[in-house]
This record gives structure tokens, sequence and C-alpha cells, in this order.
């Protein structure tokens, strides 16, 4: 998958994978000269030591290429819940879960997702020919959890 990466120290390793890589959603008719593609770069945290008290952080990118584009057209950017039904995301190693997020902002205050449910989109925005953007990750601190490789798999859609 694209993105994935991991770390393997003593503790727990996790793994956030972004699979992104040419998701478009069309434009109509009037608008059909217009295209766009995205990639992304996964959020890797690394190693979560399950008795700290501070949360741990990392970032990821998505990175978008939009050829046609007007002046008065905009995007959007959405990331999906992932494997979870709601956006409290989760990463998976078999039956266990380990809690995280993703937001649009440094201080990890507004998740990013697809607009319902109290989450927000990237945009609409006018959008640059090209632009790369960062994901901001968290897992909570005081989570129980065993040693292992989680992951969990986001899709990102580009809407225009």
């Amino acid at each position: 998958m694209y993105g994935e990466r991991s770390v393997k120290n003593r503790g727990l390793v996790s793994i956030l994978v972004l699979a992104a890589a040419g998701t478009l959603c069309g434009a109509d008719a009037a608008r059909g000269a217009i295209s766009c593609t995205i990639t992304a770069v996964g959020v890797s945290f690394g190693t979560y030591n399950v008795f700290s008290a501070s949360p741990l952080d990392s970032t990821g990118s998505v990175s978008y290429v939009c050829v046609g584009i007007k002046a008065s057209n905009t995007i959007r950017i959405d990331l999906s819940r992932g494997g979870a039904s709601t956006f409290a995301r989760r990463m998976m190693k078999g039956a266990e879960t380990l809690s995280y997020n993703l937001y649009l902002d440094a201080g990890r205050a507004t998740v990013w997702g697809d607009g319902t449910t109290g989450t927000s989109h990237y945009g609409p925005v006018q959008p640059a020919l090209s632009d790369t953007l960062t994901i901001f990750g968290r897992i909570a601190a005081g989570q129980d959890a065993s040693a292992g490789a989680y992951s969990d798999t986001v899709i990102v859609t580009i809407n225009f």
C-alpha cells in the first residue's frame, strides 16, 4: 500500500496508511476539462508508549495537481473514516484496536473527515494548480494496547 512505513522498537508499533493515488471525483460536462490527481504519504506514528501521559503525534501529507482549473473553480478534499464506523478512527491488530484521529490543523482541534458528524473538509477553496497539505495525526495517551503493528486504511478523495 502507498505510504506504508513502520518503526520497530521494544514497544507498540502503529501504522496508518493513506490510499489515495488517483482518487478522482468527476466534474459535469461543462467542467469536463478539469482533472485532478492526488497522492498521499501515510501518517507513521512509530512506537506508542502505553505508559506515557502525552499523546503521540505525527504527520503525513496529501498532494494534488489540477489541470484546467479556473479562478471560479473550487476543490474539496475529504478523508474517509478508515475501518471505523464513525470518525473516532481506529487502527487494528487482529481484533485489538488503537484509537487515533487525523486533523486539519497543527493544534489538532479540527478533525479532517467528510464534513459529517462534526468533521471538516479541506475546502472548498480556489486551488492552486498544485499543493501539498499536511495531515496532522494523534493517538491519545492512556490507551491499553498490546505490542504489535496496528494499521488502518483511509481513502483520500478530491472533489472538484
